[in-house]
């Protein structure tokens, strides 16, 4: 029988973002606070699996190689915490290659969904980006957008460009605690009630409702 699942990008999410990329383990570091929310997410009954875009192996600037023993010792560390990743997909591809597995396009999600048997309808996309939203929209997945990463920057372009409106945005007025977990429950919560765009400020330690107004 097919289960929901929780999809998490990483950079941005998991761990922070370069505008060179992470191309090597020593540049890879986690978000503060990042590993024990993960610790919490592991406790849901859920596969929780990471859908990445890893263009820099397209670009030449590392090979797939090394983008596999970045996640390997990735979620290595998230285990030795006390959490877990259950897989991970990552498409090497350029940006011009026009490949399917490239978020914003679905491939990778549906690839995830054969694999798991995920109900993609009842799942949920943690990402901090645009390209995030428009994939798991095309997957049939929720998606949720934090503010951590490009997420605050995303979201000023989104509105500036008037896209927030095809997101459906909804801010949900419930106090959430200082864990992804609870960013994933809520949201898994309000799937089967509503469609659309959950938005909220990921602070690790302080975190707040994103203050929007559709």
């Amino acid at each position: 029988m097919a289960r929901p699942a929780v999809f998490l990008d990483r950079d941005g999410v998991i761990s922070r973002n370069r505008c060179d990329h992470v191309k090597t383990w020593e540049e890879f570091g986690f978000l503060p606070g990042a590993l024990d929310a993960l610790v919490r997410l592991a406790r849901l009954d859920l596969p929780v699996i990471v859908v990445s875009n890893q263009g820099a192996i397209g670009r030449g600037l590392m090979t797939r190689t090394v983008a596999d023993e970045i996640n390997r010792l990735m979620v290595a560390e998230i285990r030795a915490a006390g959490g877990r990743i259950d897989d991970v997909l990552c498409c090497p591809h350029h940006p011009q290659d026009g490949c399917a597995c490239r978020k914003p396009r679905p491939g990778l999600l549906l690839q995830v969904a054969e694999r798991w048997q995920i109900d993609l309808a009842a799942s949920i996309l943690i990402g901090d980006a645009e390209v995030d939203i428009l994939a798991a929209q095309s997957a049939g997945c929720r998606a949720l957008l934090v503010l951590t990463g490009r997420g605050a920057e995303q979201l000023a372009l989104m509105r500036a460009s008037g896209r927030d409106g095809l997101a459906q945005l909804i801010a949900v007025g419930i106090r959430v605690p200082s864990a992804l977990a609870s960013f994933a429950v809520t949201a898994l919560l309000f799937a089967s009630k509503r469609r659309g765009l959950l938005i909220y400020s990921l602070e690790w330690s302080q975190p707040s409702l994103c203050p929007y107004s559709p």
